[in-house]
């Protein structure tokens, strides 16, 4: 169904007039607690939550002082779970000058949810975060990629929410999610829609398309070939990169979860320490901001057109 989709759609393009792939590229922060993530989804019920060790608010801390050693502006894709549960982390982010988005409540993915469930999850996170740290969210991302054409109508639900852009598409396709058909630069998801979407980067090698965005791909290749797709993967789309990661990433001190599945434990914590070294070639390389800045004539160039 999914290549049937794309194949179908006539998407509009949203073109940035001031783009060039030496320019900026989007810095991009998913803040979730160590136990949401998916590698976890089948070692924790969402009921032992509360009797877990929260590190959001230590693991945030220490990237945003990263961060500001290393000269980076970034956008946070934050749940609604750590504004209820760690709220000095949000306010330090935008404190910080970064910008605040939303990435849901609780890090459910979306093709769990029924349609009223996912209007509900969002505009809760989002009430939360803007109270939070008195800032309007316009941004979103989906948990763990799950934006898939069988819920397309997400994009109705974050629009009528407030949101002005996602960055929820992987156009890769991997085990853990990805649509590869999926456009590649920012389009408009909805005819007649006032929300973009942008997506994240990739990049075409020679015998498959990889993942160029960051996480645990990031961590886990060689640093050379992360730089070279990050400088490839833009140049093919014809639009900026963006980069993402976790706090958690930075934990060494994480409790290890040893029940977990071998390979899910392997993504987890695989070279988590040779990460602040890769983070401070990257910010050598790359010249970084926040997505509301970094993608700011995209965003013109839709609105000089409705």
């Amino acid at each position: 169904m999914t290549t049937d989709f794309f194949a179908n759609q006539n998407f509009k393009p949203v073109d940035g007039e001031n783009f060039t792939v030496n320019g900026k590229m989007a810095f991009t922060v998913d803040v979730e607690e160590w136990f949401q993530v998916g590698a976890f989804e089948t070692s924790f019920s969402r009921s032992e939550w509360h009797s877990l060790e929260s590190r959001a608010e230590h693991q945030t801390m220490e990237l945003l002082s990263l961060l500001s050693d290393l000269n980076i502006t970034a956008t946070f894709f934050s749940l609604g779970w750590v504004a209820q549960h760690s709220p000095k982390a949000i306010v330090e982010i935008v404190d910080a000058g970064h910008e605040l988005a939303c990435h849901g409540m609780d890090h459910q993915r979306l093709f769990t949810m029924s349609r009223s469930e996912f209007s509900r999850d969002i505009k809760q996170a989002k009430d939360l975060l803007e109270q939070t740290a008195s800032v309007e969210v316009k941004g979103y991302r989906a948990p763990s990629f799950s934006l898939t054409p069988n819920v397309w109508w997400v994009y109705e639900e974050l629009e009528e929410a407030g949101f002005q852009y996602s960055s929820s598409l992987y156009p890769v396709k991997t085990d853990h999610y990805g649509a590869k058909m999926a456009p590649r630069k920012p389009f408009l998801p909805r005819n007649n829609g006032h929300l973009i979407e942008i997506p994240m980067t990739v990049c075409d090698l020679p015998l498959r398309r990889i993942p160029a965005s960051g996480g645990g791909y990031f961590r886990l290749l060689p640093y050379l070939l992360s730089r070279y797709m990050l400088r490839k993967g833009p140049q093919q789309a014809g639009s900026p990169g963006i980069f993402y990661m976790h706090p958690w990433e930075l934990d060494v001190q994480q409790p290890y979860v040893k029940d977990a599945p071998l390979l899910s434990r392997f993504r987890h914590y695989t070279a988590q320490a040779r990460l602040p070294l890769k983070l401070q070639k990257l910010a050598r390389d790359f010249k970084w901001g926040r997505m509301d800045d970094v993608f700011q004539d995209f965003m013109s160039d839709y609105v000089r057109h409705t």
